[in-house]
């Protein structure tokens, strides 16, 4: 099965690459985004389209599962928050091979984001610049259509605050938490809940990264979360130029209100990164891809390190390969998720990686994923 899916994936990779790529990428990154979005809830809609995506991409591997937080994951890549931002594509992504998919960020209120243009593609750098804002129709919209779905593998909702001027105020920001938060409880949606406290283009900044904040923030979260006795896993989104010091305070508060982990990271806005070789970059947004993958995966380590693997951590930002998720799993994230990787690479590669993923275990001698977590720090 392994040979038939690698000779499978090798095919759609070059198609992908050296035919429908070009293509692509002469067309406007935004129409592209809005059009894999039509095409892939179309697909999804019917189960025709589930079955031919399904039979192309999909493939599975029993080393592959974990049971993480209580929740079963087939295997460790996912597609990250900020692709699919209302929630049309969890009916397709299953037989693509995705393992989970976190939809968003979703805010309380209809959102229309930054004014455009969104993206930019940096291809030298093999980057996307990202500017949207936290585009989105609303937190009750999303959870309301959500909740019609029946889904076939995990589902995270990743949560910001509305990305207009009201909600600068800290005080009017936790509300705004809040009220996002209820509309996924009042409709029952969501395997787990990730608090984006990092988004790198919204009005007010990153105010919930300081301690103090962030203190009002969990509070506020966790005791919504006992009154309707929520136990689902939830997670802090941090930022990619966030400081040591700043981490450990983040570490101390989390711990504080039971923060089940850390997802590392969301995108940069250091335009001084080396990693950034294009001359054309704009003067706003944030970058992904291969510009973040350093910062992503040293902040996992960190984290890891710092924590003695207290935390789960999901790894996010840079991966294009098997063993670029895999350098993530062995630093010590549980999980992985991608954007960027398969815009240049093409939707086989969720099915490239974890094919790439077993030959990496049985090179190391690992039986499953899970014994690779964090193995860098392993006698």
């Amino acid at each position: 099965m392994d040979i038939l899916a690698r000779g499978r994936a090798y095919i759609f990779g070059i198609v992908y690459r050296w035919v429908l790529k070009p293509v692509l990428f002469l067309m406007e990154p935004e129409k592209v985004h809005e059009d894999m979005l039509i095409r892939g809830a179309h697909l999804g809609s019917s189960p025709l389209g589930r079955w031919l995506i399904r039979s192309c991409f999909w493939y599975g591997n029993p080393k592959l599962k974990q049971i993480i937080a209580g929740i079963h994951f087939p295997n460790p890549v996912g597609l990250a928050a900020g692709f699919d931002k209302d929630g049309k594509l969890t009916q397709i992504l299953p037989g693509l091979g995705s393992g989970f998919e976190e939809v968003g960020s979703v805010t309380a209120g209809s959102c229309a984001g930054n004014p455009g243009p969104h993206l930019w593609r940096l291809k030298k750098s093999k980057s996307i610049a990202v500017n949207y804002g936290l585009k989105n129709v609303g937190a009750e919209v999303i959870a309301r259509s959500l909740a019609e779905l029946s889904f076939s593998f995990p589902l995270g909702i990743s949560l910001a605050k509305t990305n207009i001027p009201a909600t600068i105020d800290e005080q009017a920001g936790i509300i705004d938490y809040i009220e996002g938060y209820t509309s996924f409880l009042r409709n029952q949606v969501g395997d787990y809940m990730t608090i984006n406290i990092s988004c790198p283009n919204a009005c007010g900044g990153q105010p919930f990264l300081k301690p103090a904040a962030l203190e009002g923030l969990l509070s506020a979260l966790q005791k919504l979360r006992i009154e309707h006795g929520d136990k689902r896993p939830w997670f802090l989104k941090l930022a990619a130029d966030i400081y040591p010091t700043m981490v450990d305070d983040v570490i101390i508060v989390a711990r504080r209100y039971g923060v089940t982990g850390f997802i590392c990271s969301n995108l940069t806005k250091n335009r001084g990164n080396k990693k950034i070789i294009d001359s054309n970059v704009p003067s706003v947004g944030g970058f992904s891809g291969a510009v973040v993958q350093e910062l992503s995966t040293n902040l996992v380590r960190y984290i890891y390190k710092k924590t003695k693997g207290e935390f789960i951590i999901i790894g996010c930002g840079g991966i294009f390969s098997a063993e670029d998720a895999y350098e993530k799993i062995k630093a010590g994230a549980s999980l992985v998720q991608m954007i960027t990787g398969m815009i240049y690479q093409g939707p086989q590669l969720i099915s490239e990686i974890n094919i790439g993923l077993v030959r990496l275990l049985q090179r190391d001698g690992f039986s499953s994923i899970s014994e690779a977590i964090g193995a860098d720090y392993k006698e």
